[in-house]
């Protein structure tokens, strides 16, 4: 009951701080014209006031239900002297103690009358805080099974992990609505393709962090082919892996393939067609993404492959 508790509160707070985070930053990245600009911004403000609440929401029910994993008794989840206790005697509680405020203040930060017109002052505020939101969660994590240089090492590829997974993930969800408002696009449109490249360009970069980060963190908490092999964290790595490797091939699809056949189409049917398939695209990788993140709330509930079984 609290382990299938603490992986949904893991899973909702996951998946509404990436969205905080990509969101955020998809239009500082992106070019995008002022009435797409006006347009996404309308649609984007209650996505994100949702996320940041779910966030602080989803994150004050992760640390109760972890207070009431580490005692056994469910009725400490709200226990204000216990509540307490994990709060200031302990490295896990020091964290939450600044994620808090954090995440109080991004939702403040939200309601700015910038954010809803997708002012770059505006968005770059929430952008930050969403970010540092991100990176806190290294702070509690399976970093915390090193010492010296090794945890050094492992927390900054964890940092560069969160912040390339937001970005592409969360990023996912304002492209979907670009498109979508661009769905009756009669020619290929110069705009939408110089969103989708702008995308990709940060794509590229994401995946490569993504791989390495990843590559870092495996040594880390695998440490062994057989490890890998023979523990339920190695499989669930390797079903992790399966899973962003088939993001990868969707991506690549649509920066190979579809959006070089939408620029070139000499037809509006075509380019229509093109845009279509695309969409189908990145509905795809968010459906695919957020499998990953049910999948990374499992993996952080579990020993690490080094140290369990």
């Amino acid at each position: 009951m609290l382990e299938a508790g603490l992986v949904g509160a893991r899973f909702v707070h996951l998946s509404c701080v990436i969205i905080s985070f990509g969101a955020a930053l998809f239009p500082l990245y992106s070019c995008l014209s002022a009435d797409s600009s006006e347009r996404l911004g309308r649609q984007l403000n209650p996505i994100l006031i949702t996320a940041a609440l779910g966030a602080l929401l989803s994150g004050l029910a992760w640390f109760g239900l972890t207070v009431a994993n580490m005692s056994g008794e469910l009725a400490d989840a709200v226990d204000r002297d216990t509540l307490a206790s994990v709060l200031w005697d302990t490295d896990f509680g020091h964290v939450w103690a600044v994620r808090a405020p954090l995440m109080i203040l991004l939702v403040a930060a939200i309601q700015l009358p910038g954010v809803s017109h997708l002012n770059r002052r505006a968005i770059a505020i929430v952008t930050f805080l969403a970010a540092i939101l991100l990176v806190s969660l290294a702070g509690i994590g399976h970093t915390q099974v090193n010492e010296g240089t090794s945890a050094r090492i492992h927390v900054t590829s964890d940092v560069a992990h969160l912040l390339a997974a937001g970005a592409w993930l969360g990023g996912l969800l304002p492209l979907s609505l670009f498109l979508a408002s661009n769905q009756k696009v009669r020619v290929p449109n110069r705009g939408v393709v110089r969103v989708l490249s702008r995308f990709s360009g940060m794509g590229y970069a994401a995946v490569a962090v993504l791989l390495a980060s990843g590559s870092i963190n495996s040594w880390f908490l695998v440490g062994s082919l057989s490890h890998l092999i023979s523990t339920t964290y190695g499989q669930l790595l390797l079903v992790k892996s399966g899973l962003f490797a088939l993001m990868v091939l969707l991506a690549a699809a649509n920066r190979f393939w579809l959006v070089p056949a939408m620029a070139q189409s000499p037809t509006a049917n075509g380019s229509e067609s093109m845009l279509a398939k695309l969409r189908g695209h990145v509905l795809g990788e968010q459906v695919v993404g957020l499998v990953v993140v049910g999948v990374v709330s499992v993996l952080g509930t579990l020993d690490p492959a080094m140290y369990g079984s």
